[in-house]
């Protein structure tokens, strides 16, 4: 009721999902859920609810650059070995020289340092921004799928509109 009496005629909300908090909450475990932190996804229906009893949108921020590394699909292909299709979903590389210790490209992270972190087995995974936020490669189709699938159980649940974190960074050559 403040807001609306201050004139706000939209909310944008940052990230809430489940993030072990690295960056923020812009390191997302689960993209359709709310951190325990901060509630559920019933307190969320209702922020949305009340907000659109007093004439406010709801925006949220979806972040879909990246996931955190604790993310199901990073654990899994962490664990997996080089050219596993576990690691299909992100950006991956053979590194440079004979045993592959060099980082793939001499691109920067926007957070500084090298945008590459090695798995340990002459592979790398591409990281814009912190090393915690390994970057999906939306050409994979369960990348594409799970994207709009997320878009979808937001929009259903009532929000306005999103807000897409990095989406520049969305396609990368």
């Amino acid at each position: 009721p403040y807001l609306a009496s201050l004139g706000v005629d939209a909310l944008w909300i940052p990230p809430f999902y489940p993030s072990p908090d690295h960056d923020a909450g812009y390191d997302v475990t689960d993209h359709r859920d709310v951190d325990p932190r901060l509630g559920t996804l019933a307190d969320a229906d209702g922020v949305i609810a009340d907000a659109h009893r007093l004439g406010l949108r709801v925006v949220v921020d979806l972040v879909l650059n990246h996931v955190s590394s604790a993310h199901p699909w990073f654990v899994a292909a962490r664990a997996a070995g080089p050219g596993a299709p576990e690691r299909a979903r992100f950006h991956v590389r053979p590194g440079r020289g004979p045993d592959g210790a060099t980082p793939p490209t001499n691109w920067p992270s926007i957070f500084g340092g090298p945008a590459w972190t090695p798995f340990g087995d002459g592979e790398w995974y591409l990281h814009l921004f912190d090393r915690e936020q390994p970057d999906l490669r939306h050409e994979h189709p369960e990348v594409a799928a799970d994207a709009l699938a997320t878009l979808r159980f937001w929009l259903d649940r009532g929000v306005d509109g999103v807000r897409f974190d990095a989406a520049g960074s969305l396609s990368k050559d």
